[in-house]
């Protein structure tokens, strides 16, 4: 049988079959109950070949409606159609799932208010005037310094909120405007990657907290997480790190040092990996004007210190907001769950407020905006009631936790694993 999607006779096929193709030199996947080959295809896929790979041998349908706004994007699968899947059967929970999305857009609920963007990109620029402006009205001082470098601190966090809608396409209904504002928000105004972005984001939304899929958990590294991934680790005899007492190095290595560390030396690898020379000349554009503006107050090294302070604080921000919503859920190996629970499974939400929308960029409504990437933002909290109900209605839970709970429980959860962690490594390895 042909690769990519090259001409063949087109069959039923048996599940049997279909998942053997689940491997980068051959790949086949299930849209709607039909057969598609996307061996070659996955080479040249926008959203790059890992991302559609992690679904090859599966059923896609619930990911496709997910990740893809328009139906134009059918016709790229035609050419790779080989077959059907033989006694197809459509779940009663992607089933209700699907009219829930039907609801949705009736209700609305993927319509963007333009007022909402526009305000937060105004929230963002007024955020970094002020960072500059404080030292140039007020003067050089440790006040002034530490109020200039909270307005830039929240300005990064802000921005990086911001740079997530648009890089979801829930803004504009026209993707081209989404990728220009994306590249702005997150490339310009942040000094990042929105390409790379995009290529660990996507990943961590087709298969959340699922271990060597999503590249959100794979921390082995320095965290095990869950409680498959410490057992794992344990047999394999991987001690360089005490994990057992990663709940307490957490503090240090993780929140503080995220994007100041981790972030920063990848992020001109991979600029140079992928040949994205106009990328990295934005990025470089901002940390130029950046320290155009700050040496002539601060002086050269105060500048740097001021700008890694800020990204320091920027990480704190991110990280304990961002591992609240997964850290402390389900993670594990592939089981190929339905969409509704597999994102479930891995999401919880954090209580609603002003605050906690703002201090979130609403991602306290992390069940929602996993199961509806592309919907705007400020329409999460209206879907809210009725996705609650359909996990009611498919005993799936629907996990709602105050903000400060939902940090104690990362601290909790590391610990728990790193206990597992070490209970096992000690049963296996005992001299």
């Amino acid at each position: 049988m042909g690769k990519g999607g090259q001409k063949q006779e087109r069959q039923v096929l048996p599940w049997s079959e279909i998942s053997k193709h689940n491997s980068k030199e051959d790949r086949w996947l299930v849209i709607g109950g039909e057969v598609y080959d996307i061996t070659n295809w996955s080479k040249i896929h926008p959203g790059g070949p890992r991302l559609i790979g992690h679904y090859a041998g599966q059923d896609a349908t619930e990911a496709f409606g997910a990740f893809h706004k328009r139906e134009e994007v059918r016709k790229y699968l035609k050419p790779l159609h080989i077959g059907s899947v033989a006694e197809y059967k459509d779940s009663d929970i992607d089933k209700d799932f699907r009219d829930l999305k039907q609801i949705a857009i009736k209700m609305g609920l993927f319509e963007p208010s333009y007022t909402f963007y526009t305000l937060m990109l105004s929230q963002i620029i007024l955020l970094y005037v002020m960072c500059y402006f404080t030292l140039y009205i007020f003067g050089v001082s440790w006040t002034t310094v530490i109020l200039s470098l909270v307005f830039h601190a929240i300005a990064q966090a802000q921005a990086g909120w911001l740079q997530h809608d648009f890089g979801h396409l829930s803004v504009f209904k026209n993707s081209a405007y989404d990728h220009f504002f994306h590249q702005f928000t997150m490339t310009f105004l942040k000094g990042a990657s929105a390409s790379w972005w995009n290529h660990m984001h996507f990943q961590h939304h087709a298969k959340p907290n699922v271990i060597g899929k999503d590249p959100d958990v794979r921390l082995d590294a320095l965290f095990v997480v869950g409680d498959v991934m410490p057992v794992e680790v344990a047999k394999e005899r991987k001690s360089s790190m005490p994990f057992n007492h990663q709940h307490k190095y957490f503090f240090a290595l993780g929140p503080p040092l995220l994007f100041p560390v981790y972030f920063q030396s990848i992020l001109f690898k991979f600029f140079i990996q992928r040949k994205l020379w106009g990328e990295m000349a934005l990025c470089l554009t901002y940390v130029f004007l950046f320290f155009y503006l700050m040496v002539p107050f601060l002086g050269g090294w105060c500048s740097v210190a001021f700008y890694f302070s800020s990204r320091c604080l920027e990480s704190q921000w991110f990280t304990w907001v961002a591992q609240s919503n997964h850290i402390p859920m389900k993670i594990k190996n592939e089981e190929n769950n339905p969409w509704l629970r597999l994102q479930i499974y891995a999401t919880c939400d954090i209580t609603p407020s002003v605050f906690n929308d703002w201090f979130t960029g609403h991602l306290n409504f992390q069940i929602e905006h996993h199961l509806f990437p592309t919907m705007p933002r400020h329409n999460l909290y209206k879907i809210a009631p009725l996705v609650k109900s359909l996990c009611e209605k498919h005993n799936v839970p629907y996990i709602v936790k105050p903000l400060l709970t939902s940090f104690v429980d990362i601290y909790k959860s590391l610990k728990s694993s790193g206990e597992l962690w070490e209970e096992t490594y000690n049963q296996f390895h005992a001299t």
